[in-house]
């Protein structure tokens, strides 16, 4: 018996990037101590008041079926807040409610492609996302982006990979994991265009919104005539600290969410109504509980900025946003893997090479931001001088 073969089209080529943090979690398992800036899990733990609402939903008896496609409450607030974040008038009949961010990208691109269709994403990447595209059959392929523009994606290099391709979809990521890059407004406008000129449909991954150090983001929904090709990924795992609940969204054409609504009834059937509860009580504490929230990341990007300053050995892409910050090692004539095992194994320090995000980012390292402020200092000049003593 055999099966079926949509698996290994789904995994691709090539490793799929988490051997570091396998090993550190074994490490740590045997008893060595670690500091893990590996993944972006946030370290505080999900607010009580938020965990109280839970509990009161559920004892409340919300355990049963739920609206499939979210409780309206739940949508009408996404909704609003979608709205009033991109300037664009949302309905709750344009927002679908997932189990997290991962389900949302899932669902988006099983919705929008065939298989042996192909769609787009922006390099270096999110590990998950090629085989998000391939798991509905579909071909996906990486836009590469470079190091000394910033991994800022250049429309030039967008619209032949379109032409080339066929694309039907594109997939984008700002603020960015795994750079820390926020796209710019040209960027952003460089991406409407070649979105329009191929007729791609623009998958925008947002989930980092809250996370801006600096500028301000801007949603490529907001530009004009893409609101119509343009479905926009949310999730509360980063800004109120909820990965575990597992609660995200969809908001685009009313069309697609009926689609996407199809697509929950044969797969999902819902999320549970006292999640969704949970979701709803986090969203109506406003933007003040998110600007707490984010507070620490922008702490530690001004950590990581100063102590890796002038170091000619590790050099920080400029980090505008997201939880994590990408430095260049390229001088060290290390691979990011390699300099990444070597640390780990020397150090006791994890982080994710930049070859786990794709061979944009070859040479590169993914700090998360995920540590105690003191914590995380001493592990970054620890970084640097490991690195600094590699120099030739």
């Amino acid at each position: 018996m055999q099966l079926a073969a949509r698996n290994a089209h789904m995994a691709g080529e090539g490793g799929d990037g988490w051997a570091i943090l396998f090993r550190a979690r074994e490490m740590i398992a045997a008893g060595q101590a670690v500091t893990m800036l590996t993944i972006g899990e946030p370290d505080a733990r999900t607010d009580p008041k938020i965990l109280a609402a839970m509990h009161a939903s559920a004892m409340g008896g919300n355990t049963g079926y739920t609206d499939i496609a979210g409780q309206r409450a739940l949508r009408a607030e996404i909704a609003a807040r979608v709205g009033a974040r991109t300037g664009v008038a949302t309905r709750p009949e344009q927002v679908i409610v997932t189990p997290g961010g991962q389900a949302a990208l899932f669902a988006a691109h099983m919705a929008l492609l065939d298989a042996g269709d192909t769609g787009l994403y922006v390099a270096p990447f999110y590990p998950t996302y090629p085989g998000t595209i391939r798991a509905g059959g579909a071909q996906a392929v990486a836009v590469p982006t470079r190091p000394e523009n910033d991994f800022q994606p250049e429309a030039a290099t967008l619209d032949a990979a379109a032409r080339a391709t066929g694309a039907k979809t594109l997939l984008i990521n700002t603020p960015n994991n795994p750079t820390g890059v926020l796209y710019g407004r040209e960027t952003l406008e460089g991406i409407a265009e070649v979105c329009q000129r191929r007729d791609l449909w623009l998958i925008s991954d947002e989930v980092y919104d809250t996370q801006v150090w600096e500028g301000a983001h801007l949603s490529l929904r907001a530009l004009p005539e893409m609101a119509a090709r343009t479905l926009v990924i949310g999730s509360l795992s980063k800004s109120h600290a909820m990965t575990g609940a597992r609660i995200g969204w969809i908001v685009g054409p009313e069309d697609v969410v009926e689609a996407l609504h199809q697509l929950a009834i044969n797969t999902t059937y819902g999320v549970p109504g006292f999640v969704q509860d949970a979701a709803l009580f986090a969203l109506q504490q406003g933007a003040a509980v998110e600007a707490r929230n984010a507070a620490p990341y922008r702490r530690r990007r001004d950590i990581a900025a100063r102590v890796l300053a002038g170091s000619q050995a590790v050099r920080l892409i400029h980090p505008a946003g997201a939880m994590y910050v990408m430095a260049d090692i390229r001088a060290t004539g290390l691979s990011g893997d390699a300099f990444a095992h070597r640390l780990l194994a020397e150090e006791r320090i994890g982080v994710m090479p930049g070859e786990s995000f794709g061979a944009a980012a070859a040479g590169h390292l993914r700090i998360a931001l995920t540590q105690e402020d003191g914590l995380l200092e001493a592990a970054l000049a620890r970084l640097r001088a490991f690195a600094e003593a590699l120099l030739p």
